[in-house]
């Protein structure tokens, strides 16, 4: 049989070990033996550990000495810092929580900044602790300097890791097939099972968690937030498209009016895709918006396919105009969003300006905004912050109470073995202690019978250093620390007479790190970001829930009556009008407020999430991206629907979409529970009755109610719900749990 070639991942991190290893020891055997300056060597040695393994780095070669380069004046900060603080316990603790929460809560800027926190935190570890060395200053710094600059080196001359695919090729990907797929579309090619899938694969490939952590657009700033909306938009214009492929033939007909509609779909999406490679000017969305405004003024016009003499050819047509018309809106979006992202537009142009209220502010401005906005108990990235925060702070202290020997060991333990959940921590404490068990067991027997013969140590450093950077990131925390721990302990007998008790004190110290990590884990937040990912999405689904039937009521607003959440003397039961919204937030205005509000608190929260450059804890839980799709898609719904004039509706009209649109906010309230197997929204089919009886004025109307109405649902169904290890829904304060699925069937109108 063939042999099957390496893993990518296996590969990079081959590469990964070579550059920092020969950075390292360059550094440290010159200025050990070279220089004699032993102070020089710790720095040197552990620069390129903290800022090439320590900190995963993303991006290719280029990319990370950039990135390496600009962490330096910080570093440079914080081993001064640290040295200051020495002085006490107490000075060193309190800079510990101070600085680890600085720190860690910038990682806020963006996927770049968060990788390099590891190492940065480092530099200030070694410096803290004893013994209170002001005058080595320029010893730790020049030790720093050599190390960082032959790591910079290292990245770009040996092995240079490739460029990583940015997130707007995948962007750019999606709009081709978006375009090809519209195009054919246009020529009378509807019905294409293939290229349905083919849709529905690119969409999936638009998902964050799909992407590297070094192409997710999870920043702060205008480019990063653009290119995150723009791909949200592209994975909906892909649904639609595949959905419309989905429908047989004899369910769509020949309609010239789509088929310009169409094809100006088609060529802004080209153009979009042109731009985001660098091909052509960035467009603005005004040339298909202009479109989509003359689309929607004639659409209940004939075009000569019988619509004024067939209902049913007539329901038929006008559903595939208004699914078009969702699609089209979409692509506006897409072109919006990118013309913010790429070409620097400080304006919605048409659009609703609350979808891109990040195209205004400055940069600064833009940070600031989402520091103060994480500066809540809510933030999982506020979570993160104080918890190892915490952890290093109650490291640093019993260290310098119990006066530990090469005490910092005990911070990085609880620096590299943290995780953000109990559960996770608990697992990766574990599996640290048997490999550093067994690494004290191997150290101590290379000490024993090396004994002083510094040459042996020396001979063991590199090939240590090589096979622990390479087998630790890929094999897990035992195999990590159990090679680490014969790294440091092949270093440090080097630089002082060393016996077997090192390897016992490297034990102890890691043992004490687990343990702090591991209180820290279960006291503050055990759930870690999962929880709080699925609060925000769950909040923003149930604010936008009532927003869906605001939103229906302002469109077929019956003549002689009011908005109808706001209707004097409605029961909460069902009647002829369906359930009323299960709270009175007033007008569409304020539902809306919330919901946009909640859809920014929960993007965040997601974007936080992926930062962390981890993949859902259940592969088989609910789709987050596509929830915040879903949501996204009522506010933009609720914006475009109401704009048009239509005129008050027939009565059965008013009740079939006011039912309709119940039904599915009690879908959309139950999927916020995330039940297992997820929820089936199944809004109420337009009935044909009701469109004979319909005017012609409000019939496009109740077509587009229903396209909506239908693509929420199909959205909906799409996110799944809970996997098998997922907790089940957490009990309310009056001691009930949000209601299943099966619940949802027997409330009224579900």
């Amino acid at each position: 049989m063939p042999k099957r070639p390496p893993s990518p991942g296996r590969v990079r991190a081959v590469r990964q070990s070579a550059r920092v290893t020969v950075a390292s020891a360059a550094g440290f055997y010159s200025a050990l033996y070279a220089l004699d300056q032993p102070v020089v060597a710790v720095y040197a040695l552990f620069a390129p550990i903290a800022l090439g393994i320590l900190s995963p780095i993303p991006g290719g070669g280029r990319d990370r000495a950039r990135t390496v380069l600009c962490a330096l004046p910080v570093a440079v900060a914080l081993t001064a810092l640290g040295t200051a603080l020495a002085v006490t316990t107490a000075s060193a603790v309190a800079g510990m929580l101070v600085i680890g929460f600085t720190i860690l809560f910038a990682s806020a800027y963006g996927p770049a900044a968060a990788s390099a926190v590891p190492g940065l935190l480092l530099f200030y570890v070694l410096a803290c602790f004893p013994p209170y060395a002001p005058d080595t200053l320029p010893q730790r710094l020049g030790g720093l300097l050599a190390g960082v600059a032959l790591l910079v080196l290292c990245e770009l001359l040996l092995l240079p890791a490739p460029p990583v695919q940015p997130y707007r090729v995948r962007i750019t990907a999606a709009l081709d097939l978006a375009a090809a797929s519209a195009l054919a579309f246009a020529q009378g090619h509807r019905h294409s099972p293939e290229r349905a899938r083919r849709l529905h694969e690119a969409g999936l490939a638009l998902r964050l968690s799909q992407a590297p952590p070094a192409s997710r657009p999870t920043g702060a700033g205008r480019r990063d937030r653009g290119l995150a909306q723009a791909g949200a938009a592209t994975r909906r214009v892909l649904g639609q498209l595949a959905r419309m492929s989905e429908r047989p033939d004899s369910a769509t007909a020949a309609d010239p009016l789509s088929e310009a509609l169409l094809r100006g779909v088609a060529a802004g999406c080209t153009a979009t895709a042109g731009a985001l490679r660098g091909a052509r000017a960035v467009p603005g969305p005004e040339a298909l918006e202009e479109m989509v405004a003359d689309f929607v003024a004639v659409r209940g016009r004939p075009s000569g396919t019988g619509l004024d003499t067939d209902a049913k050819a007539s329901q038929r047509l006008l559903e595939c105009r208004s699914d078009l018309l969702v699609t089209a809106v979409s692509a506006l979006t897409v072109q919006a969003a990118v013309a913010v992202a790429v070409g620097g537009r400080r304006d919605a142009a048409g659009l609703p300006p609350e979808q891109f209220w990040y195209a205004g502010p400055s940069a600064p401005r833009l940070l600031v905004l989402r520091l103060t906005g994480n500066l809540t108990l809510r933030s999982v990235l506020f979570q993160n912050a104080v918890r190892t925060a915490l952890g290093l702070g109650a490291a640093r202290l019993v260290a310098g109470v119990l006066g530990l020997e090469h005490g910092f060991w005990v911070l990085l333990a609880v620096l590299t073995l943290g995780r953000t959940t109990a559960g996770a921590t608990w697992s990766t404490v574990r599996s640290a202690a048997v490999g550093t068990l067994v690494g004290a067991l191997a150290a101590g027997a290379l000490i024993f019978e090396a004994g002083g013969t510094v040459e042996v140590y020396a001979a063991v450093l590199v090939p240590a250093m090589f096979v622990a950077f390479s087998v630790g990131p890929i094999a897990g925390p035992a195999w990590a620390q159990g090679l680490f721990t014969l790294v440091v302990a092949a270093a440090f007998s080097q630089l002082a007479p060393a016996n077997w008790r090192l390897a016992e004190t490297r034990l102890l110290d890691v043992l004490a790190g687990c343990t702090i990590g591991l209180i820290c884990g279960v006291l503050a937040w055990p759930a870690g970001a999962h929880a709080e990912v699925r609060r925000g999405v769950a909040d923003v689904l149930r604010a936008a829930a009532p927003l869906v039937q605001v939103t229906v009521s302002a469109v077929v607003r019956a003549s002689g009556t009011s908005d109808w959440p706001d209707a004097p003397g409605t029961s909460g039961a069902s009647g002829d009008h369906g359930p009323r919204p299960r709270s009175r937030r007033g007008t569409t205005e304020e539902a809306l407020r919330l919901t946009r509000h909640r859809l920014r608190i929960a993007e965040g929260a997601y974007a936080q999430y992926r930062t962390e450059g981890g993949r859902d804890p259940v592969d088989s839980g609910p789709d987050w991206h596509l929830a915040l799709n879903c949501a996204s898609h009522t506010v933009t719904g609720s914006h475009w629907l109401p704009r048009q004039a239509y005129g008050p509706a027939p009565p059965e009209a008013v009740r079939w979409a006011r039912e309709s649109a119940a039904r599915l906010a009690t879908a959309m309230d139950s999927a916020a529970d995330f039940p297992p197997g997820g929820v089936r929204a199944t809004p109420m089919p337009l009935p044909h009755e009701v469109v004979s009886a319909a005017p012609a004025p409000v019939l496009p109307a109740l077509v587009d109610i229903d396209s909506w109405l239908r693509t929420l649902a199909a959205e909906l169904s799409a996110i799944g719900g809970s996997g098998p290890d997922e907790p089940p829904p957490p009990v309310r304060g009056d001691g009930t749990r949000p209601a299943t699925v099966r619940d949802a069937a027997a409330r009224p109108g579900g």
